[in-house]
């Protein structure tokens, strides 16, 4: 590799990270929003339900596992959650002690709400780009993911 292609290389790569800093900023603004207007979704939210809808109704850590949290953490998501009315605690027939998280109807609409805004505006806002090119970015955000773990 030539000084020139390694030089442009490490400025794609500072881009790349500044990228990854403004991602992180809008979802700071993004859970803000959720904490101060009612019906507003934090991504973590936004996570539970789809979730739910994927899988049906789970306990605590079944629904911490899939949203990539803490059980403690999905206890306080599924508080919110259901204080909007968005889920529906009930007994679990196999445990007394364990409750399952369910959607409502309310939930239920609130998810597809959210994944129709989502899916028209990533269509809007990628519109240019083409297949192996989204395939790429969704490789480039799950790498990321993994490199904040790592953090």
């Amino acid at each position: 590799m030539t000084s020139t292609d390694a030089s442009r290389r490490q400025g794609a790569l500072n881009a790349l990270s500044r990228a990854a800093y403004s991602l992180s900023a809008a979802d700071a603004r993004l859970r803000g929003r959720a904490t101060r207007n009612p019906g507003a979704l934090s991504l973590t939210h936004a996570r539970a339900l789809r979730v739910l809808a994927e899988r049906g109704p789970l306990s605590i850590a079944e629904l911490a596992a899939g949203v990539e949290t803490t059980g403690a953490a999905a206890t306080q998501l599924v508080n919110g959650l259901a204080k909007a009315g968005y889920v529906l605690r009930e007994p679990d027939p196999a445990n007394r002690r364990a409750v399952r998280v369910s959607l409502t109807d309310q939930g239920l609409d609130r998810h597809s709400e959210r994944e129709g805004v989502l899916a028209d505006a990533l269509a809007e806002s990628f519109a240019d780009l083409s297949t192996e090119d989204l395939a790429v970015a969704a490789d480039a955000l799950r790498r990321l993911g993994g490199i904040y773990d790592e953090l």
